[in-house]
Formats: structure tokens, C-alpha cells, sequence
């Protein structure tokens, strides 16, 4: 008798093939209450299966970072919009060449941002390169958004030094799919931006937030409730670009209307260097 599972293992590649042919065909897939439940996405795709992609969208990045070693992770968040040093040269020297003055505005500033990308670069490359030579279970791998700007640069430097990486993309009208520097095979792209905060913290061992907008603040302050209230292990929290923050957040003023308490600004660690977010993880945990 063949073995059920080579017997379930092909009835699972039939019904998979199935379901790819028609929509390789351009063929509408109609309704078929015949078809199995697991390969009928008008099933899965029901109000009422939502609990079922959400066990989906958990298991699928859990199991294949466990596969592959990923048990501790440094999260970078950042913007976006902050390019590479090169290209936003190239877009300065656009604006300058075209007499737009409000390229030009759009150009310097993106300029001035730029050397953000770099610092992400640099210190992602520092982590790689202390996983190097520590066995599998010590290891730290950077992970990120998988977006451009800031999560590309992260992403860049660990793939530099030939180290694994994470990319937890979100499903957007105008973004994304990974960053070309993303491991191919931990290049995950989910649907619900709960189930993707909750990877993010899973397997953290610190996060440090870059200069960002609201899809950063939105991370950081997760991670920053979370640790307050003792729901996650306190993990190293670095605002890296100590002007930017302090600009951005009053702190001192949640203080004052006692709507936090002076303990918690111990939660944050300001940093200006590459170096100075790697020590300060370091120090967190006496590496």
C-alpha cells in the first residue's frame, strides 16, 4: 500500500496545480463547492476564514525563520523615503540642471537625509559581522520592514557581509515587494499589519528606529507600550539620530502631565553612530 503521506503530498500538488493553471490561463476560478477547502481562495478569502489567514500569516514566517536559524533578530525601522547617498546625488543634480525650484527644495532635503541611509548600511554590517563566527543559536540577524530607504539600507549591509536577513513587507497600493538585499527565502509579505508587528517582536533582541513618519512611530511605540506594560521582555530600544527624536517627541512633557512616569524615558537610548547603537546593544547584553 503507498505511503499516506506521499498519498497526501500528491493530492495536495494536484489540487495546487490546479488552482495554478487557471489562473496561469487567465481563466476566472468560479465557485466549486467540490474543490478542496485549502485551495479554494473564495473560500479562504471569506469574512468568515479570517481567523484561519491570520494562523496562516503567523505560521508560515515562524516556521521557515525556524528552518533556517533565525532565533534572534536586531529590528531596524526607518523611513522609506530617505534614499541612498548616490541616487539622491543624481536627483540633486537633476533639480539643479532643470531650474525647478521646488525639485530643487524636494532634492536638498532628500540630500540631507541621506546620510541615514548609510549609517543603517554600517551598523547592519557590524551586527553581521559579530554573527559571523558565533555559533547558529548565538547568531543576530537583522530584520526589517523590507521597504526602501532605511529597511533597504539595514538589509544591504547585513547581505554585504553575506549574512541572512529578514524582510517583513505589508501589502500596500503603492508598495512593495522586498528590497532586492532581502534573503530570498525570509522575504515574507503579509496582509495584516497585526500579525507583522507580531513577527517583528517575536524573535527581537533590540530594535532601532531611524529617522521616520508615521509608519515608524506606529512600530516604535508598539515595541515602547509592550515593554512598559511587561507584556514582551524589555529589549534595548535605540532612537537612533538624537535631534531628529528629541525634535519629534517631547517626552519631558508626558512627564510633566503625568501621563508617564520619569522610569520610563529609561526605555529609549539616543544614539548618533553606528557604533554607538552596536555598544549600547552590547552593553544591554554584556557581549
Amino acid at each position: 500500500m503507498e505511503n499516506t503521506d506521499k498519498l497526501n503530498d500528491r493530492n495536495v500538488a494536484l489540487a495546487w496545480a490546479d488552482l495554478q493553471a487557471h489562473s496561469a490561463n487567465g481563466q476566472t476560478l468560479d465557485a466549486d463547492a467540490y474543490r478542496l477547502a485549502f485551495a479554494d481562495p473564495e473560500f479562504l478569502l471569506r469574512r468568515e476564514t479570517r481567523g484561519i489567514r491570520f494562523q496562516l500569516e503567523l505560521l508560515k514566517p515562524d516556521l521557515a525563520q525556524h528552518a533556517q536559524g533565525i532565533e534572534n533578530t536586531v529590528v531596524v525601522f526607518g523611513s522609506a523615503r530617505f534614499p541612498a547617498p548616490e541616487n539622491a546625488q543624481l536627483e540633486l543634480d537633476a533639480a539643479r540642471a532643470s531650474g525647478d525650484a521646488i525639485a530643487l527644495k524636494v532634492a536638498e532635503r532628500r540630500m540631507r537625509n541621506a546620510h541615514f541611509y548609510d549609517q543603517s548600511r554600517l551598523f547592519a554590517r557590524l551586527v553581521a559581522n559579530y554573527s559571523a563566527d558565533r555559533p547558529v543559536a548565538d547568531r543576530l540577524y537583522i530584520c526589517t520592514g523590507g521597504g526602501p530607504g532605511i529597511m533597504e539600507a539595514a538589509n544591504r549591509g547585513a547581505h554585504e557581509m553575506g549574512a541572512l536577513n529578514v524582510g517583513l513587507s505589508i501589502a500596500l497600493p503603492h508598495e512593495q515587494s522586498g528590497n532586492r538585499y532581502v534573503s530570498p527565502s525570509l522575504n515574507f509579505k503579509f496582509h495584516y499589519f497585526a500579525l507583522r508587528k507580531m513577527h517583528f517582536m517575536m524573535r527581537a533582541k533590540a530594535l532601532v528606529a531611524f529617522p521616520g513618519g508615521f509608519g515608524t512611530l506606529d512600530e516604535l511605540f508598539e515595541v515602547v507600550t509592550l515593554v512598559q506594560t511587561g507584556k514582551t521582555k524589555a529589549v534595548p530600544i535605540i532612537l537612533y539620530g538624537s535631534n531628529y527624536w528629541k525634535n519629534l517627541l517631547n517626552l519631558d512633557m508626558l512627564i510633566e502631565e503625568g501621563a508617564i512616569s520619569p522610569e520610563d524615558l529609561k526605555l529609549f537610548t539616543y544614539v548618533d553612530t553606528p557604533e554607538e547603537a552596536w555598544n549600547a546593544i552590547k552593553s544591554f547584553y554584556q557581549l
